[in-house]
């Protein structure tokens, strides 16, 4: 092979890779400038525990407000409840989250004996406000996004 045949051709592929690596770039930061994930809690059913632990399954209604659908391969949750550790949850669920969409995870949350415990001892300060505060943060794992965190945090109105 001549030596221009060969500039030629090493030309023709810069020509080529470069616009391709700055589109992939582009597609990359496009990407992280998503809107996060819409969270809320549907239902929560009690589940059988071992020993010390409570267990509920925990339904969670998750909005995806892009235009690009969500898929995932696992999630993870935890929550706390008036900014104290209380529960933790994961699921191998699979699924999607289509776009401008929504779909319901199921995940059994385990809260310890611990936390159970210390979340009753501050419970009369919390119950004379009326007003439990919570935030729930979890992940979305795995998909051709890789992971997606999320978080819900509010306020849990108690019965008087």
């Amino acid at each position: 092979m001549n030596t221009a045949h060969h500039l030629t051709r090493r030309r023709l592929l810069g020509h080529t890779l470069a616009p391709a690596a700055l589109l992939w770039l582009s597609g990359c930061a496009t990407l992280n400038s998503r809107d996060p994930l819409r969270v809320n809690v549907v239902g929560v059913e009690p589940m059988a525990g071992e020993g010390l632990e409570l267990r509920l399954l925990v339904k969670l209604r998750v909005q995806n407000p892009n235009d690009l659908p969500i898929e995932f391969d696992g999630a993870a949750i935890d929550l706390e409840l008036n900014g104290k550790s209380f529960a933790s949850g994961v699921s191998n669920q699979k699924g999607e989250v289509p776009r401008y969409g929504e779909t319901l995870l199921n995940l059994p949350l385990t809260i310890s004996a611990f936390a159970a415990v210390r979340q009753a001892m501050s419970f009369n300060d919390v119950a004379e406000q009326g007003e439990l505060p919570y935030m729930l943060t979890g992940k979305l794992a795995g998909g051709l996004f890789g992971t997606v965190r999320f978080s819900s945090k509010g306020l849990l109105k108690l019965p008087k």
